[in-house]
């Protein structure tokens, strides 16, 4: 018994013909006339198909170039451009492929206000409650805790949580007149 057989249980199949061992294969001039004929059909096949992708994409590329000056800073190679980025992208790299690349068609809906926020040594921000939406009071052993739904403005506005009533009549007592 073969070593291979007394390990897996079963015999051995080549990686080359996936015979298996000991059969007899007749490998002569027919069959790698067929093999060849055979590898060319597929080389033909894959050619017709690489053609077909080619056409599919050539019919929507479009051949763009960028002058220097409005947000790109250079041109490198063909099809690379170093772009200016804003400062909060200052993490990326700046060449693009043209490929990546629009026209930018300006438009003044584009422009976004910064607004001005003062952050603070701990990095928080300033936030105010702009109104109380809801009320509830809440069972906890035995006593009962009368809670606020507060909806807060500033610079993260849009915010919603809930709070105890007792604090918030203390710090905005203007919310409950």
């Amino acid at each position: 018994m073969a070593p291979f057989e007394a390990l897996y249980g079963r015999r051995c199949r080549t990686p080359l013909c996936w015979y298996e061992s000991g059969e007899s294969a007749v490998v002569g001039p027919e069959i790698v006339q067929q093999t060849t004929e055979k590898i060319k059909m597929i080389q033909e096949k894959m050619r017709i198909a690489q053609s077909r992708q080619k056409s599919y994409h050539d019919k929507r590329r479009k051949s763009l170039e960028f002058q220097e000056g409005d947000h790109i800073l250079e041109r490198i190679g063909e099809v690379a451009y170093r772009i200016a980025l804003p400062p909060s992208l200052a993490n990326l790299h700046e060449v693009f492929h043209v490929s990546q690349l629009r026209r930018y068609i300006p438009d003044p809906s584009h422009v976004v206000q910064v607004d001005d926020v003062q952050v603070r040594d701990n990095l928080t921000v300033e936030t105010s409650p702009m109104r109380i939406e809801d009320r509830e009071l809440k069972q906890l052993r035995g006593k009962e805790i009368a809670l606020v739904k507060v909806a807060w403005g500033g610079p993260a506005g849009g915010n919603v949580t809930w709070e105890l009533e007792s604090q918030m009549k203390e710090s905005y007592p203007e919310l409950f007149a």
